[in-house]
């Protein structure tokens, strides 16, 4: 299935709703550190990843053939910058190898110098040079996608700085890079750790408000809100944002990276208007820069238009989604057929669906698959969201024959592309089940949902969400046409287990089955059961007033 996400499906099938808009996300994004910022007395280097060629000899025996080897100090500005120098070199040498496709020389090199730092670690050298290198090779394998290694790698190098001073020279580069490897490996408290001294480090070496503290700063505010964090990281960016302000202006580009940590937080933590603010800034920003017409305020005005879809300001967001679709396309900013593009179509007609302008958001999802069908072609693979996306507004409005020929279409193309029981072949069939339900068609509707329920209980848990989704509609269809009130009461037992697995006791979902279960238990004349279900759903639907 293409990456684009699928509009909710209809009527009876349960599947989890997404929500009205997703975040959108600015042409910006915080990148980790990629780059090394080793720093010598008053000075810092920022060493852009270019590429260079070197010999086949381990950095080790290189230092030990230079001027400056391991036995000598970084305190000596010489052979503090060469050491540096090599140090970039061994990264620049292996990235050239990896750009080239030498994955295995690349890795030969790495494990080379792998080796001798070990070497002399076993024989009781833990010192800043030692730590350097590790951490130049664990960056290799973080390029080459060797996340396991990595993680043996920094395990090597933790245990090496947290026996170095804070007043080592390359320390505080070295533990930028740490705290960087390890949020990309998910473990975020060592993160936030690793840039907590690295920041005091830093604020020691260049005072507190140091534009050398931003990269450590965003970083800590990356860890601590991929860790549940949100109130503490949105301090972190705040303080990049006070620190950018007064070195670069009030008007700098460097602010969006932390103005969009802030908004996209507070938007998480339901804090919308206040979300308002930071992604307005940013709009101003880009507009004072680059003016009214560049694409990247068109970018910028789709963040705004999240903001406002998550006030409940439907008419402006889809203004600014509209505005922000003409910017992009006048300016060239991006071709039509970006995928950043195509969601920004797909968020559009979306909400376009929920507030009841269905013409409107169908005319979209049509220019979404022309386009697709246009740059790739009119059988291919990703032109099959949009014909699932397109069948499900036409099953809105009730346009069951097209629906019925969209999909039939998208199954045609995927079983020219996907194997038999690929669990993506289960969302048209699901849908197309769906259409011939509502065109009466119910034992061809049947069989398409349980072939779609047999090929997920393969692909997935059979205590899965998607099975549950599968089984519902299963069960939806059969009510009409075979009418077994004691198998449908089980099946419906057998989904309301799952959703209170996966989505919880109190879900929407759970409740939606609570009164089908309803129902079936009063037909077969069950009252004691009947009235423990109803007492729930009484509880669960005070709740969901109380939330509203």
């Amino acid at each position: 299935m293409a990456a684009s996400r699928v509009l909710p499906p209809l009527s009876f099938i349960n599947f989890r709703r997404s929500r009205i808009c997703q975040s959108m996300e600015l042409c910006r994004s915080q990148k980790d550190v990629v780059c090394f910022s080793f720093s010598s007395q008053n000075h810092s280097w920022d060493f852009k990843l270019s590429l260079v060629r070197l010999g086949g000899a381990s950095l080790i025996s290189r230092f030990q053939r230079s001027k400056t080897s391991f036995d000598c100090t970084t305190n000596t500005t010489d052979g503090g910058k060469e050491f540096e120098r090599q140090l970039q070199e061994l990264f620049e040498e292996v990235k050239t190898m990896i750009t080239m496709g030498n994955k295995n020389d690349a890795k030969d090199l790495l494990q080379a110098n792998y080796e001798a730092v070990k070497e002399r670690i076993n024989a009781g050298a833990k010192g800043m040079e030692e730590a350097a290198v590790i951490d130049v090779i664990a960056l290799g394998y973080m390029a080459l996608g060797d996340l396991k290694f990595v993680g043996s790698l920094l395990g090597m190098l933790d245990e090496v700085v947290n026996g170095l001073r804070d007043d080592e020279q390359l320390l505080d580069p070295v533990l930028v890079h740490m705290g960087s490897m390890y949020s990309a490996l998910g473990k975020f408290e060592k993160s936030a750790r690793l840039y907590g001294r690295a920041i005091d480090i830093m604020e020691n070496k260049y005072g507190r408000i140091s534009v050398f503290l931003v990269t450590p700063i965003l970083g800590m505010a990356k860890a601590l809100s991929s860790g549940g964090r949100a109130t503490k990281a949105v301090k972190f960016y705040q303080r990049a944002v006070s620190i950018l302000e007064s070195s670069r202006g009030a008007v700098s580009e460097d602010l969006v990276i932390p103005l969009i940590g802030i908004g996209n937080l507070l938007l998480q933590e339901g804090k919308a208007k206040e979300a308002e603010a930071p992604f307005l800034r940013i709009l101003n920003i880009y507009t004072k820069l680059y003016g009214e017409f560049d694409g990247r305020v068109g970018m910028a005005m789709c963040s705004l238009a999240h903001v406002n879809c998550a006030m409940g300001n439907a008419d402006e967001a889809i203004r600014l989604y509209r505005n922000a679709l003409q910017v992009i396309k006048d300016s060239d900013y991006m071709a039509v057929d970006d995928g950043t593009m195509e969601k920004i179509r797909i968020d559009l007609s979306e909400l376009l669906h929920v507030v009841g302008r269905g013409k409107e958001g169908r005319e979209l999802l049509e220019e979404c698959l022309l386009i697709t069908e246009k740059s790739r072609g009119k059988e291919h693979p990703s032109s099959v969201t949009h014909l699932i996306n397109l069948a499900t507004s036409h099953l809105r409005a009730k346009n069951y024959a097209e629906a019925e020929h969209l999909l039939r279409t998208s199954l045609q193309i995927m079983a020219k592309t996907a194997e038999p029981d690929d669990q993506s072949v289960t969302y048209p069939m699901l849908h197309l089940a769906v259409t011939l339900y509502h065109l009466k068609r119910d034992e061809e509707a049947e069989q398409y949902a349980l072939e779609a329920l047999h090929i997920r209980e393969k692909a997935f848990e059979k205590d899965s969400i998607p099975v549950a989704e599968a089984l519902d509609c299963l069960v939806s269809i059969q009510t009409r046409l075979r009418p077994d009130d004691e198998k449908l009461l089980e099946k419906l037992k057998r989904v309301l287990r799952i959703q209170e697995k996966e989505l919880g006791h109190e879900s929407e979902e759970a409740m939606e089955t609570l009164k089908k279960m309803a129902f079936y238990l009063e037909k077969l004349g069950r009252k004691n059961e009947t009235l423990t279900v109803k007492k729930r759903l009484s509880l669960l639907r005070m709740k969901f007033k109380q939330r509203l």
